[in-house]
């Protein structure tokens, strides 16, 4: 546990670390890890949802019966639930999103995966994909699982991040950096 906690910290990494050995102790490791995908993904459909979990409008009951009555409409596995139950009822509704980010931390580095976010101007297709895994797992040497998103804003190119290393080979950091070297000529 103690090499566990050396990967996430603050309020997000102890409480997605206790849901983490909750999860591992039951058998629900993938169940749960699921939930939190789909409730990611929630929160990014819905902006209401988000003000749900961030306002501190809403009395800790307020959010705690919405927050309940989303999950089961959801069809969310019991541990899940109660875990973002507890969270509403200690008022930590606001660091679930960061709780998420540390579970999967927490879950790829049990599984023995190297997660590499790979941002991209335009979506990537299958095949693209296939040979940056290639590339990269034989790089990390390990399992690597690719986090694919999509910011127009690089204009092209992309940019991928494995563990501490980042390589931005984007459109937009070329142009930033003969900008750069534009101001220095004039």
């Amino acid at each position: 546990m103690a090499q566990e906690s050396a990967l996430v910290s603050g309020i997000a990494g102890r409480y997605a670390t206790a849901l983490f050995d909750m999860a591992r102790d039951s058998g629900q490791l993938d169940a749960v890890a699921n939930d939190l995908e789909q409730f990611t993904k929630m929160l990014a459909d819905s902006a209401d949802l988000v003000r749900l979990i961030r306002s501190p409008a809403f009395s800790r009951a307020e959010q705690g019966a919405a927050i309940t009555a989303v999950m089961e409409k959801a069809g969310f596995n019991d541990l899940t639930r109660r875990f973002v139950g507890v969270l509403a009822q200690n008022r930590r509704l606001f660091a679930l999103a960061d709780v998420i980010s540390a579970y999967k931390k927490l879950l790829s580095h049990h599984r023995g995966e190297v997660v590499a976010e790979v941002v991209s101007a335009a979506p990537l297709d299958e095949q693209s994909l296939a040979q940056l895994k290639s590339a990269l797992s034989s790089a990390a040497a390990g399992n690597v699982v690719l986090q694919a998103r999509v910011e127009p804003e690089l204009i092209g190119g992309l940019v991928v991040k494995l563990g501490s290393r980042m390589i931005d080979a984007s459109v937009r950091a070329k142009l930033n950096s003969l900008k750069s070297v534009m101001k220095g000529v004039a």
